[in-house]
Order: structure tokens, then C-alpha cells, then sequence
């Protein structure tokens, strides 16, 4: 068997339809919204890498160290022999799992991108030549059939992703996961944290302006591939922090008033001035919430480990 396998579960044209579909739906509704997947292109990619490495901007650093710090832990408390990861990118982190199991045989990485795990599974190989990579092409959020690999399976999800989802959609999500868990496998799953107020909202609107711009990359993305005309110095990016639902929403907000033609659509989308896109929620989570998800999607929360200032954890469950 070739140790790099890609499995395409999605149409080739499902990037696009999903595009027109969500931006059809997101802005013909009120309050008008964009899901924040369509921030991800390259430039997209580009300006969240920069992101992580603001000072403002703690969670890839605080789950960095948690992961560096208790992968042995993880992989004792698991024996993984295949690691899953929904939504892996370019698999950064995860080489800490993939370093500390000692019996691993399988990695499949989840994407909607090819060229992203294309990219990861070439970077892995070459310094893990006796690793198996089977990559999915597939959108985590839907159902998933994985390969046939070894078990005990390791799910990861990592980077605070499952904050962008809203409470239904979590709850959906998670009952999926606990359906890909057979006995002896486990989910490691990474939130974000309840904290103050301000360093949240710094951490999503930063001094030197990239979070700005990398929100308004969204209607960079809606014009290219759309054919519109958002102007993208006529809308400012807002974080504001929603203490009842506790999440950060970004939003862009239009300076005045406008009429944005979006040619592939046939559609015309007005903007009353000061009227708002939201592109992003992301929730923050406490740790009997994330055991109380857990269990309502039929899994048990078996270890809590927390970064030194207790800003972001990591959580291991399993199947009940």
C-alpha cells in the first residue's frame, strides 16, 4: 500500500456550489451573515498564519503548549494507533501526537482543501517515512466514512474550531463524532475559555489591523469567485463580545450606503449605512459545559489539561 492515499468524498464543484449556496442564503436574510469558512483561500490562510503569531492573538500559542506539554500523557491515556484530524490545515501541531505515539500506524487528515493535505502529507512522509497518510477530501461537518485503519482511532479537533459552530450545529457535530467511535477510541477536542472580556476582544481585533483584514477577506473571496463589487474599503470590521451567549462575533459593518451586485448570482444585496455581515462566531467554552455537550452526544469526558494561565484546554473523551 502507498504510504500517501487522497480520498475525495466531495464533487469537484462542491467548493463552488457551497459558495453561491451560502452567500445566496447569508445575505438575503436578516441580519445578514457569511459563514467564516470562506475567510480560507490562499491570501486567507496567509493573513490567519500571521494572526496566530500577534500578540494579541493567544490560542494557537496557549494549545501549542498544552499539546507539547501532554502529548505523552495523550498518547499513554489513548495507545492510538490511527490519528483522525477534522479540519487538519497544514498539520502543524499535530506533529506533537504524531511524535509521542509509539505504535501509530495511520494518520488521515480531513480538509476541504486538496492542496492543504496534499501539501501536510508530503511534509509528514518526508520526515516519517514509515507513516501511513490516507487524506479525505471531505467537510467534517457532514457525515464522514473513514478508512479502514488499525485501531484505537485518536479524533482530533484542535484550534478552538468547534467555537464557530452554533450550539445546534455543535451538538450535530458532536453526535457525528461519537458515530465514528468504536470501543477502545477517544476524541481530543480543543476550546477556547471564558475570560476577560478585553483580552478576548483584543485577541479578534488587534492593533496592527491583520484580523481587520483578514474578515474583509471574505468579500475579497465573494468578488473573485462571484463577480462582485463589495467595496472593501466601504465596510469596517467590528469584534464585540456577547456576554449571554458567551462568543466573540466578528462582523463587517458598511460606512454608508451601498448596493452590491453580485454578477454570478444575479443578485443585487443593498446596505443601509452602519448595517452589519456577520462572519464569525466563536464561542468559549467552561469545562462542565464541554462535559455537559459531550455527554448529550454520548461521550465522557476523561481528562482536562489547561495551558499555564488556564486560557485554553484540551479535553479527552470517549464513547459511552
Amino acid at each position: 500500500m502507498s504510504p500517501f492515499q487522497l480520498t475525495r468524498t466531495l464533487p469537484e464543484d462542491a467548493t463552488s456550489a457551497a459558495l453561491r449556496a451560502d452567500v445566496r442564503h447569508g445575505l438575503t436574510r436578516t441580519p445578514k451573515e457569511l459563514p467564516p469558512k470562506w475567510f480560507y483561500d490562499a491570501r486567507g490562510s496567509e493573513l490567519f498564519e500571521e494572526i496566530t503569531r500577534l500578540p494579541e492573538y493567544y490560542p494557537t500559542r496557549a494549545e501549542r503548549e498544552i499539546i507539547s506539554g501532554r502529548a505523552r500523557d495523550i498518547a499513554a491515556a489513548t495507545g492510538a494507533r490511527t490519528l483522525v484530524e477534522l479540519g487538519s490545515g497544514s498539520s502543524e501541531k499535530t506533529r506533537f501526537l504524531l511524535d509521542a505515539l509509539p505504535d501509530l500506524h495511520s494518520y488521515v487528515p480531513v480538509d476541504v482543501s486538496e492542496s492543504a493535505l496534499t501539501g501536510a502529507g508530503e511534509s509528514l512522509l518526508a520526515d516519517r517515512p514509515g507513516l501511513h497518510v490516507h487524506a479525505l477530501i471531505a467537510d467534517f461537518t457532514h457525515v464522514l466514512a473513514l478508512p479502514d485503519t488499525p485501531g484505537p482511532r485518536l479524533v482530533a479537533f484542535l484550534g478552538g474550531t468547534i467555537g464557530n459552530l452554533l450550539p445546534d450545529e455543535r451538538a450535530e457535530f458532536l453526535r457525528s463524532v461519537r458515530a465514528l467511535l468504536s470501543p477502545g477510541d477517544a476524541l481530543l477536542l480543543g476550546t477556547d475559555l471564558v475570560k476577560d472580556e478585553r483580552v478576548l476582544v483584543a485577541a479578534y481585533d488587534d492593533a496592527a489591523g491583520v484580523t481587520a483584514e483578514f474578515d474583509k477577506n471574505v468579500l475579497a473571496v465573494v468578488n473573485r469567485e462571484l463577480g462582485a463589487d463589495f467595496p472593501l474599503d466601504g465596510f469596517d470590521h467590528v469584534a464585540v463580545w456577547n456576554a449571554r451567549e458567551e462568543w466573540i462575533e466578528m462582523r463587517l459593518r458598511a460606512r454608508e450606503a451601498v448596493n452590491v451586485k453580485i454578477r454570478e448570482l444575479d443578485l443585487v444585496v443593498p446596505f443601509a449605512s452602519g448595517e452589519e455581515i456577520r462572519t464569525e462566531v466563536s464561542a468559549k467554552f467552561r469545562q462542565e459545559g464541554v462535559r455537559s455537550e459531550l455527554a448529550a452526544a454520548g461521550m465522557k469526558l476523561t481528562e482536562w489539561w489547561t495551558d499555564a494561565e488556564g486560557r485554553f484546554a484540551l479535553s479527552l473523551s470517549t464513547a459511552v
